[in-house]
């Protein structure tokens, strides 16, 4: 089978008999990286399943509204970044904890789809201090490997705004694991 690009997956979109066929493409294109992007914000497996449903609807109820001024890929990780966001505001309204990072730790550990180790944990836990907007450019950097361009185009940040945010994210991260030792 030829490989699927996002404009055929575009121009199949516009189609009335073909928009369910192409936009189950566009899931099965899209599904892991999007996962993997929601994971690294929300951290758990379940949750991230339940924001990936949940951008993957936005999508299909919003594909009208988009103009194509930016790539498909990066139209789904603004979509992703901004329900998992809302996932998050959502559950800090409804849920106080007395000590996020036991919590964090917690919910890691009985994770069947987490197997990391105790660095694994410790540097989610320290993801996890990191002001939003650090943690996001972070998580596209480091887990994603995002080109700092197209972090600009899903953020609606400059590039230089970016790195310095990754620089300054790194260097709290390092200390908070020098601060462990």
């Amino acid at each position: 089978m030829a490989r699927i690009t996002d404009n055929d997956i575009m121009e199949r979109l516009k189609q009335p008999g073909q928009q369910r066929e192409a936009f189950e493409l566009l899931v099965r294109k899209y599904t892991s990286q999007l996962y993997w992007q929601i994971r690294h914000i929300v951290t758990d497996h379940d949750d991230a399943n339940d924001v990936l449903q949940n951008t993957f609807i936005k999508a299909w109820t919003n594909f009208d509204n988009f103009r194509g001024d930016a790539k498909l890929s990066t139209w789904l990780y603004r979509i992703a970044v901004n329900e998992s966001l809302t996932f998050l505001q959502r559950r800090h309204d409804t849920v106080t904890l007395d000590d996020p990072e036991a919590d964090l730790a917690n919910r890691l550990e009985s994770d069947p789809y987490f197997d990391g180790d105790e660095t694994d944990i410790m540097l989610q836990q320290a993801i996890q201090t990191l002001p939003e907007k650090q943690r996001l450019v972070f998580n596209m950097k480091y887990f994603q490997n995002m080109k700092y361009e197209e972090m600009s185009e899903i953020l609606d940040t400059s590039v230089g705004a970016l790195k310095a945010s990754y620089h300054f994210a790194v260097e709290k991260i390092e200390k908070y694991f020098n601060d462990r030792d």
